[in-house]
């Protein structure tokens, strides 16, 4: 192998390294020689093409396998997967569709849920309330006696919700039923402390006090006004302050079982 010249002026290569920039020059010759024969920039009959380098010809690199063909879902999995689902949405329209009719056919009746529950004023669809003046005041202890303002306070009209509390030295009728547990010490006696009847009531505004029975077992919770509302049920619309402790009846009305 004769060694290149090399400039004037020029670093001075080793044999090894003179070798390696030949083969490198080489190697540019027969890339460029590939890349006009691809083109067809090489003419017939030229000079053929330089020495591939050492090693041989570079080979390009592998071509990736294309994916294969993505599996489809038969048509009667997709056929019977579609049925499924119309009818689950089927069942779930009919559900729905079901309990709207049976609500509108058969509304939930409950004779101890009050109006405060209802927001005021559902007793003139529904009978909530109680069918007897006397019945409603005797709810009254009885809720009491059990603790639940919500059902106490909702045989009140809404606005003597507050008076009743007031006239009874309470925030509220919540408070007022709240603290008033805390004062019955037989529950059952203050509970049944008015009857549920009593014969001769007159009129559809009745005026109950509640000295004029024996209550029992708890505080007396004072004077009350009934009046009958619509579908024969007894509304409290009506209070009045009264003694704690109530003296011996001397005359009660006869109550009636």
């Amino acid at each position: 192998m004769q060694s290149a010249p090399q400039a004037p002026g020029a670093p001075q290569l080793d044999p090894e390294q003179l070798r390696q920039f030949q083969q490198f020059q080489q190697f540019q010759d027969y890339l460029r020689f590939t890349e006009a024969q691809q083109r067809g920039q090489v003419v017939p009959g030229g000079s053929g093409p330089p020495a591939p380098p050492p090693g041989g010809q570079l080979q390009p690199a592998p071509t990736p396998p294309s994916p294969g063909p993505k599996i489809r879902m038969p048509r009667f999995v997709k056929r019977i997967l579609a049925s499924v689902l119309s009818a689950l949405i089927f069942l779930a329209v009919l559900g729905v569709a079901g309990k709207l009719l049976y609500d509108h056919f058969f509304p939930p009746q409950d004779d101890d849920r009050p109006a405060s529950e209802t927001g005021g004023g559902t007793y003139h669809a529904n009978k909530i309330l109680s069918t007897q003046p006397y019945e409603a005041v005797r709810k009254v202890y009885q809720q009491i006696a059990q603790g639940r303002p919500d059902l106490a306070c909702g045989y009140f009209d809404i606005p003597v919700q507050q008076t009743f509390a007031t006239d009874l030295g309470y925030p509220d009728c919540r408070e007022a039923v709240l603290d008033l547990k805390k004062q019955v010490t037989n529950v059952n006696d203050y509970a049944e402390s008015l009857p549920s009847y009593v014969s001769g009531q007159q009129g559809t505004t009745i005026t109950i006090d509640s000295c004029s029975f024996g209550v029992s077992g708890g505080p007396a919770l004072g004077i009350f006004t009934v009046q009958q509302v619509d579908r024969g049920q007894w509304l409290i619309t009506g209070h009045a302050p009264g003694p704690r402790t109530c003296p011996p009846p001397s005359t009660a009305p006869t109550p009636t079982s």
